[in-house]
């Protein structure tokens, strides 16, 4: 009997308790892509054609040009060669990477050999064609009966039962508005540069997207069931003309990304505009960062930790987190935020100027 109760539960869990994002260091936007399928899990099949390669080939090629074109984008790929990886496994990539975008890319299939075209998913369920989107979501997610103790890292999903699919009936995703953004620029690419026929985005309950904690979405490229899209699909033409409206779909996506950052309000520019300047006792706080031009309002760097905000010395902005009087306090923040900074030390602030820590205790001593 499947725990439909477990199940929501855990999917109830896995919204209030999402991973703080990782960081890159160099203030990459970390694109994850996933080529389905892999190894002993070849996905759909027409004759010698598997749906695992066709999405390793198509992936690839998206990926390169990104990596040839897009500067300050950092792509990771779940695989790159014919190996199998589990679905959890594949998501798990993504959010231990801290990434800002999760695609991953398979093959359509149906028992109607006339069936064609492309589509785009995003989490969640879709009422006019819910039958559609479950049929579609359980044969893809009938990967994980290849995986050892699957009822466990999927806390009892059954895929042969559409009744598990109930699931993503309570999924509220946090990042609904990106994720569909990003389908709509894929399945306008795929449409208007490779001329694929329309099927349009939806929603369906995708395992793969379900354990991502990023703006995701997963792309059917055609029927490998269809002959002709098939070939189409197999050739060199195909995997050409395919991996690049995937590229030029996440260009859109990172202009209007970069477009949304440029509407943010900077944060703090200097120390004096703190709310320290007004009180008579030094305010610790910890440097972490130092960069050559400030971030945006949405960089994910600045919601890591509290109260962060940076100043400029020496031609650069040094970012600070934490905002306290309490020298033993700004200690425990310190240790935190060194297990991502290993370097970042402790500031003092007084009256609006940056000062030594020992003279800030030797302030506050006599002051209390």
């Amino acid at each position: 009997m499947i725990r439909i109760k477990n199940l929501f539960v855990a999917a109830f869990a896995l919204m209030l308790t999402l991973p703080a994002s990782a960081v890159d260091k160099d203030g990459n936007f970390i694109l994850v892509i996933d080529p389905g399928h892999g190894g002993k899990d070849p996905g759909a099949v027409n004759g010698k054609s598997q749906e695992k390669t066709i999405n390793l080939n198509i992936a690839l090629k998206m990926g390169k040009l990104i990596e040839q074109n897009c500067k300050n984008v950092k792509v990771i790929y779940t695989r790159k060669t014919d190996v199998f990886v589990e679905l959890y496994k594949r998501a798990d990539i993504a959010n231990k990477a801290g990434a800002d975008m999760f695609i991953s890319v398979h093959t359509n299939s149906a028992k109607n050999k006339s069936a064609y075209g492309a589509e785009t998913y995003l989490l969640g369920v879709e009422e006019n064609r819910a039958n559609a989107n479950l049929n579609a979501a359980l044969e893809e997610n009938k990967a994980i009966l290849l995986e050892n103790d699957y009822q466990t890292h999927y806390e009892g999903y059954d895929p042969n039962s559409p009744e598990s699919m109930i699931i993503f009936q309570f999924m509220q995703n946090e990042y609904q508005k990106e994720s569909l953004k990003m389908a709509s620029f894929n399945q306008n690419r795929m449409t208007g540069n490779a001329k694929r026929h329309d099927r349009g985005v939806h929603q369906a309950g995708y395992l793969v997207l379900w354990k991502s904690t990023m703006p995701s979405i997963l792309i059917e490229l055609g029927f490998i069931s269809n002959d002709n899209e098939c070939k189409y699909l197999t050739s060199q033409k195909g995997i050409d003309e395919m991996g690049q409206s995937l590229y030029l779909a996440f260009k859109d996506y990172l202009e209007y990304y970069n477009k949304e950052a440029e509407k943010a309000v900077p944060v703090s520019q200097a120390i004096g505009n703190d709310r320290e300047s007004t009180k008579e006792l030094p305010v610790y706080k910890v440097q972490f960062m130092s960069l050559k031009n400030p971030l945006k309002q949405n960089d994910k760097r600045l919601k890591a930790y509290d109260n962060v905000s940076y100043y400029t010395e020496g031609g650069m902005c040094k970012y600070t987190c934490g905002d306290t009087t309490d020298y033993a306090e700004v200690q425990n923040t310190k240790k935190e935020v060194q297990k991502k900074y290993k370097d970042a030390f402790v500031i003092a602030v007084y009256q609006g100027k940056k000062i030594s820590v020992k003279e800030a205790m030797e302030i506050a001593s006599k002051i209390k």
